[in-house]
């Protein structure tokens, strides 16, 4: 299963490199703390881009921590993948239904505004950045799935991923007890190689891998890059193919 996602990277490279190209590039700007890039424009297009960059960077974070057997750490990032592709989501919903949202205009202020003030003191300034509440980011998502599936139904599917995964970045008990066992029996401190979990893990980050395919789809829609597309749902065949799998035909069904 490794092999096949050190196979699906480049693909992911290439994706990424074909849309960073449609934006403005980031600017070099001056601020107290000295000279740093920014994206002038700060545009829902460029937006999707930032968060493509920490997909493809989780996503190779999540398979070397896999190699290296450190899955509870593993499932963090799983957490944190999830919230990235229900902002992509969120975002490319918002051009492809040509409707960008005041909640959609609100995450774009959040999501651009400085951690500090001018002054780049965290001490002295006043900034707070505005946290959007999940629960509204499920909801419209819910509400934009809801005329292909039961908007309840997708609502709920979110929400449980969410808690599941919340127990690995909280460190809850029953998820450290996962890290239990073995002859003699004992807490592995130095990562789960050669144990069950591993191929829970690979497994699961199967999935990831693929959800996140699928975003640089509707990324690649949002930006409607048709042949891009077209390139993405041919690999996703492959990617199916090689473990067995046939979902591609539901890509076609959303906006």
């Amino acid at each position: 299963m490794n092999r096949l996602f050190h196979q699906t990277l480049p693909i992911l490279d290439i994706a990424f490199t074909t849309l960073e190209r449609q934006v403005p590039p980031p600017q070099l700007v001056n601020r107290a703390s000295g000279p740093t890039f920014r994206y002038i424009e700060q545009s829902v297009y460029q937006a999707i881009i930032l968060k493509l960059v920490r997909v493809v960077s989780g996503l190779r974070a999540a398979l070397l921590l896999l190699e290296h057997g450190f899955v509870q750490e593993q499932a963090v990032y799983h957490r944190v993948i999830d919230e990235l592709n229900e902002d992509i989501l969120f975002l490319v919903y918002g051009i492809t239904n040509d409707e960008i949202t005041p909640l959609h205009k609100r995450f774009l202020k959040a999501f651009y505004e400085e951690e500090f003030d001018e002054s780049d003191n965290p001490l002295t300034s006043p900034q707070k950045r505005d946290m959007i509440p999940r629960k509204k980011i499920r909801a419209y998502l819910a509400k934009i799935e809801g005329a292909y599936s039961n908007p309840s139904d997708t609502m709920e599917v979110l929400r449980t991923l969410s808690k599941a995964y919340s127990g690995f970045v909280h460190a809850a008990s029953i998820h450290i007890m996962d890290m239990y066992g073995g002859n003699p029996r004992r807490f592995h401190l130095s990562g789960m190689l050669g144990t069950p979990r591993i191929k829970e893990y690979s497994d699961d980050l199967w999935n990831y891998y693929y959800r996140c395919l699928l975003s640089f789809v509707f990324a690649a829609k949002a930006f409607g890059d048709k042949k891009l597309v077209d390139y993405l749902e041919v690999y996703i065949k492959q990617y199916e193919s090689i473990s067995g799998t046939s979902y591609s035909k539901d890509i076609k069904e959303k906006p």
